[in-house]
C-alpha cells in the first residue's frame, strides 16, 4: 500500500474528524480553509492511500458485552493461515502478527458467555498449529480520545467552532439494544461517516429519527467513533505491544500515566500475568528504546515489561488488509 505523506491540511482534517467524526464536508472545508471539493478529495485520498477509516463502535461495557485480547503462540510458518482464519470472524478486530511472526494477537468482542466459550473452548484451541493460547479480559481502557499525534493541528480558534466533546459520569447500568439499534450500528460499524440520508434509506427511518438515535446512542455512551489510520502515514515505523506488570496498588496510577504518553494510543488493564497492555507507536527502534528506558522505565509502579513487536497488521479496526500490508 502506498502511504500518503500528510501535510498541514491532511493533519487538520484528521484532527477535525477526531473531534467531530461525522462533520459535513462543507463544514470541514470552511474550518480548514479549502473548497468543499478539496476537503472531500483529501478525505478520499487518505482512505485510499493511508487506510483512514471512521468507524462507529459499540462500547461493550454499556451493553453487557466483553472484550478479550487473545494471544496465540503458533508453530513456525502457521501464523499467516491462523491470522487469515481469524480475520473472517465477525467478532474479531486488530488481527496482528507479533514477536517475529510466531504470535497472532487479536481483539475479540463476545456478546454472551456462550459466544465466548464457543471461541475459547471449541474454536481456536482445536487447531494443532496453536501451541499456546492466553485470553485476557479487557477490564478497563485508559486510552485518551485525543491522541496528540492526531490532535495537534487545529488552532484554539478552529476548535472553538466545533462542538465540545461529550463528557459523562461513569455509569455501570447495562443498556439493551433493540433490532433497530443493531441495524443502525451495523451500518456505522462499516463506515461511521455514512450519510444520514443513506442511513435513513437503509433503515426505513426518517432522517430526523436517524440523527436523534445517533445522538442518543452517543450521549448514553453506547456508541463512539474510532479513527483508524496506518501509522506509517504519520512517520511511525515501530509498532509494539507492551505487556506490563504493575504493582496492584499503583495499577490505576500507572495506567493513567502511560495513557498520557504520546507514544501510547491504547492502554488497558487486563487479566493475566501482566495486568496492563499498551500499544506503543514510535518513529523508529531508537525512539522505542528511549521510551522504554526513559519515559516508561521511570514510572515507579512498573515491575516488568515484555515487548512484542508487531510486524504485520492483517485486520485493522475496520478493514482486512492485503497479506503484504503492514
Amino acid at each position: 500500500m502506498e502511504i500518503a505523506t500528510l501535510d498541514t491540511v491532511d493533519r487538520q482534517i484528521l484532527h477535525a474528524l477526531v473531534v467531530e467524526p461525522r462533520i459535513a464536508f462543507r463544514t470541514l472545508a470552511e474550518l480548514v480553509g479549502v473548497s468543499d471539493q478539496t476537503a472531500a478529495r483529501r478525505y478520499r485520498r487518505l482512505r485510499e492511500s493511508a487506510g483512514l477509516r471512521v468507524l462507529g463502535r459499540v462500547n461493550g461495557e454499556r451493553v453487557g458485552w466483553t472484550d478479550w485480547l487473545v494471544r496465540l503462540r503458533c508453530t513456525p510458518g502457521s501464523t499467516g493461515a491462523i491470522a487469515a482464519a481469524l480475520t473472517r470472524r465477525v467478532d474479531t478486530r486488530w488481527v496482528q502478527l507479533a514477536s517475529g511472526g510466531t504470535e497472532v494477537v487479536c481483539v475479540v468482542q463476545a456478546r454472551t458467555a456462550e459466544q465466548r466459550d464457543a471461541l475459547f473452548l471449541e474454536g481456536i484451541p482445536n487447531s494443532r498449529r496453536v501451541v499456546h493460547i492466553s485470553a485476557h479480559s479487557l477490564l478497563r481502557t485508559f486510552s485518551s480520545p485525543t491522541w496528540p499525534v492526531f490532535t495537534s493541528a487545529l488552532t484554539d480558534a478552529q476548535l472553538d467552532r466545533l462542538p465540545p466533546p461529550i463528557t459523562r459520569e461513569r455509569d455501570d447500568t447495562v443498556l439493551a439494544l433493540d433490532a433497530d439499534d443493531e441495524e443502525l450500528l451495523s451500518h456505522l460499524a462499516h463506515d461511521g461517516r455514512t450519510s444520514t440520508a443513506q442511513l435513513a434509506a437503509a433503515t426505513g427511518w426518517h432522517e430526523s429519527s436517524v440523527r436523534r438515535r445517533i445522538s442518543g446512542l452517543c450521549d448514553s455512551g453506547v456508541l463512539y467513533f474510532d479513527l483508524d489510520l496506518d501509522e506509517h502515514a504519520l512517520g511511525m515505523t515501530s509498532n509494539s505491544l507492551l505487556w506490563i506488570s504493575a504493582r496492584p496498588d499503583r495499577l490505576d496510577e500507572t495506567a493513567r500515566a502511560v495513557a498520557r504518553h504520546p507514544e501510547a494510543p491504547f492502554v488497558a488493564a487486563v487479566t493475566g500475568s501482566s495486568n496492563l497492555v499498551a500499544n506503543v507507536v514510535c518513529r523508529n527502534e531508537r525512539h522505542l528504546y528511549d521510551y522504554l528506558s526513559g519515559t516508561l522505565g521511570r514510572l515507579p509502579g512498573i515491575r516488568a515489561i515484555e515487548t512484542a513487536p508487531l510486524i504485520r497488521t492483517v485486520k485493522r479496526a475496520g478493514s482486512v488488509l492485503r497479506p503484504n500490508a503492514t
